[in-house]
């Protein structure tokens, strides 16, 4: 048996393939190949977009696979959402689908687009978005580059952002977030009733939870004399307790513990400074709680 599982083709593509390598899964794909190969018997793979993966789940082409909340919203398909994954293409931060206008507009609000032309890939929850604004705006869809558009080609844009620097540049300013959205891995609901297939996802869930997790951390080893050791323990953050391992001479313990990878530039001094010797750092792959 094997569990057809779908994985995001375009922005997200790489950092999803890094991820899968970090859960375990050595996934191999070239730029023409729609079909990347995977060290995993029970797993066929293939790369949709991810505006169309949710009706490809719905409908059974896939069991499984990668897309954005966003998309799921704005198909309306009917799908179970297995997990919330924290990653994206630059950052680990939600995308936001922003509401925003020329850095010149007057317009402040959603209620100053009445009767407006709104510009956007994301239609559906747009409209809905308007609305609930109790505001008619005319929302089309854009084919790309939607940041150009304001002010000539539309009054506004809705547009999805990471970081905002995109839109920046283009001397477009933001008035309001529409949708906050990070990447699901979503199931066919049939599929996710069939025990075999519920497990296989469950397990890849967990494996690419694992895989984020460790991608903000880092471990930590080190040798403490006995004199020392309540010292280092004292200023140690851990996952939950650091391992302490008495060394076969009995001098001292060997000290290991999980951090934030951002405070260890920090700490790594004050560790030494408290008596620690022989620090290692050394990367993690998957940190499962």
């Amino acid at each position: 048996m094997k569990l057809k599982f779908a994985l995001p083709k375009g922005s997200l593509e790489e950092a999803t393939y890094q991820l899968f390598r970090k859960a375990g899964f050595n996934v191999v794909t070239t730029s023409r190949s729609y079909y990347p190969a995977v060290d995993d018997d029970e797993l066929e793979l293939v790369l949709y977009r991810p505006q169309e993966m949710p009706r490809y789940v719905e409908d059974g082409v896939v069991d499984c696979g990668l897309t954005g909340h966003d998309w799921v919203m704005e198909s309306g398909a009917k799908v179970h959402e297995v997990t919330e994954l924290h990653y994206s293409k630059q950052t680990a931060r939600p995308i936001r689908w922003v509401l925003a206008v020329h850095e010149d507009s007057k317009f402040k609000s959603a209620r100053d687009l009445q009767g407006k032309k709104i510009a956007t890939e994301l239609v559906s929850v747009t409209k809905n978005y308007f609305k609930n604004h109790k505001v008619q705006a005319e929302v089309e869809f854009s084919w790309g580059a939607t940041e150009v558009k304001p002010p000539v080609l539309a009054d506004a844009i809705v547009e999805a952002t990471e970081t905002g620097s995109s839109l920046k540049a283009n001397r477009l300013k933001i008035i309001d977030t529409v949708l906050v959205s990070t990447t699901r891995l979503i199931a066919n609901k049939k599929s996710y009733q069939d025990e075999w297939k519920k497990q296989k996802i469950d397990k890849i869930a967990m494996l690419l939870q694992g895989a984020i997790v460790a991608q903000q951390k880092v471990g930590l080893k080190m040798n403490v004399a006995k004199k020392d050791l309540k010292k280092v323990l004292s200023i140690l953050p851990a996952l939950k307790n650091p391992t302490v391992s008495t060394l076969s001479d009995d001098s001292g313990y060997d000290v290991e513990t999980i951090i934030d990878e951002k405070v260890v530039r920090e700490l790594i001094p004050e560790l030494k400074k408290a008596g620690a010797s022989g620090i290692i750092e050394y990367p993690l792959n998957k940190v499962i709680y």
